[in-house]
């Protein structure tokens, strides 16, 4: 029995549908809780190529939900995107895995998605899921969107000029506060594993040619107050995006600074802003402070933040909450 027997069975599938998925293209955006279950469900579903990208690091708090790492990812100090390449490169040989250490923004996205045949959405922050649905639009690939926070989770399948975009469900961010944080409320893992599986079986529908079986509709799960449900979405006509093609969230600069939900840590991301690690270190260490370094980035403490510098110039302090203060912090010990 060969590895996909199983899944070849399945009659809606079949070999046909096996040899398409072998020679499909996907990008997840976001290596965490739902990314990690994404990966790994497509990975072993044998989708020939998959992008992962990601812009963070683990920690231990990640381990309860984020399925493709362990402890000792930890103790090697590696980015999300890179331990998921080498744990599904360990799961399936027979797949191209490419892992992309990057924040995902304006500046970026279309390249990062342009020539693929899915997007899955496992972010964690609604400006990306706008600009992902803009990208979408765009490059007229279809996305799946999906998010979970406490016991719920969403997730709706987005294809365009056939269904409706995020912008019919949401047309405007919500306001700063008035939606539940993840640092506030936790998530169950269970609910994770949940709505990243509909998110697989979404994705194999659509890479296979089977989009009349692709839900519909909003599909929302309660798993600890027993709530399933399908929520009805319209097409708006005066939608700016899919109806009015007013791709905003492409056309705006990207923000340099922003606080990172559920790790009281602020992300300083100065475009284009090459690095010179040695010179760095070199500095850092002539006035005592100690460096650590790998492959991917530095790691050094100063004022009580610890800071994770990539080899991009983009750098995560943690246990800081004030984005001015970060950028200051990122000017006096990098520098701009």
């Amino acid at each position: 029995m060969g590895r996909y027997s199983k899944q070849i069975l399945f009659d809606e599938i079949g070999e046909q549908g096996q040899k398409k998925l072998s020679e499909s293209k996907v990008v997840v955006i976001g290596c965490g809780a739902l990314g990690t279950v994404i990966a790994n469900n497509l990975a072993r579903s044998g989708v020939g190529y998959i992008r992962i990208v990601d812009r963070d690091y683990i920690e231990l708090s990640n381990l309860q939900r984020q399925i493709l790492f362990d402890e000792e990812d930890i103790k090697n100090n590696l980015p999300k995107a890179i331990a998921a390449e080498y744990k599904l490169k360990k799961i399936n040989t027979n797949i191209i895995v490419d892992s992309i250490i990057k924040d995902v923004n304006s500046n970026n996205i279309l390249t990062i998605c342009k020539d693929m045949d899915l997007i899955l959405d496992a972010t964690d922050n609604l400006n990306i899921r706008y600009l992902i649905n803009d990208a979408s639009i765009k490059l007229n690939i279809p996305w799946i969107y999906g998010a979970v926070i406490g016991s719920t989770g969403m997730t709706h399948t987005i294809i365009p000029k056939q269904t409706p975009c995020l912008r019919c469900i949401m047309p405007d961010i919500p306001p700063a506060g008035s939606v539940d944080s993840c640092d506030l409320v936790g998530v169950l893992n269970s609910i994770v594993n949940i709505i990243a599986s509909i998110q697989s079986t979404e994705a194999i529908k659509l890479l296979i040619g089977k989009t009349e079986a692709v839900i519909k509709d909003l599909r929302y799960i309660d798993v600890w107050n027993n709530d399933f449900e399908v929520i009805k979405i319209n097409y708006k006509e005066d939608c700016p995006a899919c109806s009015n093609n007013k791709l905003e969230f492409l056309n705006r600069n990207s923000q340099d600074v922003i606080f990172l939900c559920g790790k009281d840590s602020v992300q300083v991301n100065p475009m284009n802003n090459d690095i010179s690690a040695d010179s760095i270190v070199s500095r850092l260490e002539s006035t005592g402070i100690e460096v650590r370094r790998n492959n991917f980035f530095l790691k050094f403490e100063v004022e009580g933040i610890e800071f994770t510098l990539f080899y991009d110039g983009r750098a995560i302090l943690k246990n800081i909450s004030d984005t001015i203060k970060a950028k200051i912090l990122y000017g006096k010990y990098i520098g701009f």
